[in-house]
């Protein structure tokens, strides 16, 4: 039985880059040994040769919105129904894993049943396909300590859980703002440690444009993301990796460092109203609160 079930539902492999950086991704998950299987959701061009050349399994009836986007929910349905891995992994379709991974996923087992794993991300122009050969691991992390930048904390890419867990989720449309978010703010609502893997874990982003999506914008700027952050429950479930439980750290579970974007955003938490409504002093203090956050992280 695999350990890890990793699945992911990619883009469209035609746009040249996008299937660099998505061949790329799906080649790291599948170098992290036999402990992991590899599941892609949908059935967009060029995912079933991709699939197939890579011996990874492809689950073309994965349920979509209006637009066709496929959704979070029927992913994670689709993984635990197909699996019997006891941990899931979702991760966007351009993240690299390094084995680092593994051992952190076996240190959190020791540790406690019900978590939520995020973390920070390196974020790394990537141009080539990548090879695969002795020493892979080792040539990508030189590549980002060269070249590599921290994303700011402000949201997650990948989310590692128990099997058992997040087994009613909202429709949530895969690739726009919103979901990731939620997932953070339900673990915290379920009392499941939220834990930054950032200190034990090399994730890596492959810097990429939007062409992919309507009009060349952002994905936070389009009509399903604010679907799904009303689905989520509006901006006061709107979470990130500031609001973890804990820290992994030196194979450890150890209480996250006080800093000063930290206390900055707990104090935009206390303050933003629980019902939503966004007017009057609270409203007003929180906004301050987030605006002195992003200035600082220079994210959202």
């Amino acid at each position: 039985m695999t350990r890890l079930t990793i699945f992911s539902a990619p883009k469209p492999f035609t746009n040249p880059h996008i299937n660099i950086i998505q061949r790329n991704a799906v080649q790291t998950w599948r170098h992290l040994g036999p402990d992991v299987e590899v599941f892609l959701m949908g059935d967009e061009p060029g995912m079933a040769q991709v699939a197939a050349e890579y011996g990874v399994r492809q689950f073309a009836d994965v349920r979509r919105n209006e637009q066709g986007t496929p959704l979070v929910s029927s992913m994670v349905e689709l993984a635990r129904n197909a699996s019997q891995s006891p941990i899931l992994v979702c991760v966007n379709a351009d993240i690299l894993f390094l084995p680092d991974l593994i051992s952190a996923v076996r240190k959190l087992t020791t540790h406690v049943q019900k978590y939520l794993l995020i973390g920070q991300r390196w974020d790394l122009e990537v141009r080539q396909i990548m090879e695969f050969t002795d020493g892979w691991d080792a040539r990508l992390r030189a590549d980002i300590q060269a070249r590599g930048q921290l994303h700011a904390p402000s949201g997650s890419d990948f989310f590692v859980f128990p099997r058992g867990l997040f087994t009613a989720m909202p429709d949530f449309a895969i690739g726009r703002a919103g979901w990731d978010n939620w997932m953070i703010y339900e673990a915290k609502r379920q009392s499941w440690p939220v834990i930054d893997g950032t200190p034990s874990l090399t994730v890596v982003h492959q810097n990429h444009d939007y062409s992919h999506l309507p009009g060349g914008r952002p994905h936070y700027e389009l009509p399903e993301s604010h679907k799904n952050q009303a689905l989520a429950g509006g901006l006061n479930h709107m979470y990130m990796i500031l609001d973890s439980d804990k820290q992994l750290r030196d194979g450890k579970l150890r209480p996250p460092p006080i800093t000063l974007v930290r206390s900055i955003r707990q104090a935009e938490v206390w303050l933003t109203p629980a019902d939503g409504r966004r007017s009057g002093i609270r409203w007003s203090l929180a906004r301050q609160m987030r605006r002195l956050r992003r200035r600082i992280t220079g994210s959202l």
